[in-house]
């Protein structure tokens, strides 16, 4: 009688649990299609890849302005606080997200008024999946969202010659602004996404 190759055995049974894997995120997608794994990825990624994407359809929801008051901040609203208490309130919200692996990115644009409010307003309201913490995952606020404004911004503030001409190219009708430097530095001071502490 042939003795069964244990290894062998491991990688049916693998190859079982992705599938059935699939199998599950199909459903809770609604069939929609789920990409983010290659032809070439080892087996053990592909299986933690389908687990991250079951784990995270099946989460409930939550916002991260919700999961701040969970933590003791005191969301505040804006019209609320003088100059100063905004200042202070901003990183004291910016230091608790990143202590959630929450990360913000191009706000030199925006006074330290016009961050909060765009942050207590509709940024920090969006649902998204309420998942474990992980010291490997992390959430990002990006600040050029693709909104007029937004783009405007991009330009004017961030994008270098080639992205501008890169830009002008694509769109020809656009309105470029000039380049100027952004009114404020706070970016090189915002917690990064490095790995948790």
């Amino acid at each position: 009688m042939p003795v069964e190759d244990p290894n062998d055995l491991e990688r049916v049974d693998r190859e079982i649990h992705i599938n059935e894997l699939k199998r599950q995120a199909e459903e809770l997608t609604g069939g929609e299609m789920v990409s983010g794994e290659s032809d070439d990825m080892p087996p053990e990624m592909a299986e933690q890849f389908w687990e991250q994407v079951v784990e995270y359809e099946r989460a409930p929801l939550t916002t991260d302005f919700a999961k701040l008051e969970e933590r003791g901040v005191v969301m505040t609203p804006p019209e609320e606080l003088d100059d100063g208490a905004v200042h202070a309130k901003l990183w004291e919200v910016i230091n608790a997200l990143a202590e959630m692996r929450v990360f913000l990115h191009f706000t030199n644009h925006m006074s330290d008024r016009e961050l909060y409010e765009r942050l207590w307003g509709d940024a920090l309201r969006g649902e998204r999946p309420d998942l474990p913490f992980s010291p490997d995952g992390a959430w990002h606020y990006d600040f050029m969202t693709g909104s007029d404004e937004d783009i405007d911004a991009s330009m004017k503030y961030y994008a270098d010659e080639e992205e501008r001409r890169d830009w002008m190219r694509q769109f020809p009708d656009y309105n470029m602004p000039d380049h100027e430097d952004p009114p404020y530095d706070r970016d090189m001071n915002l917690p990064g996404a490095g790995p948790a502490e």
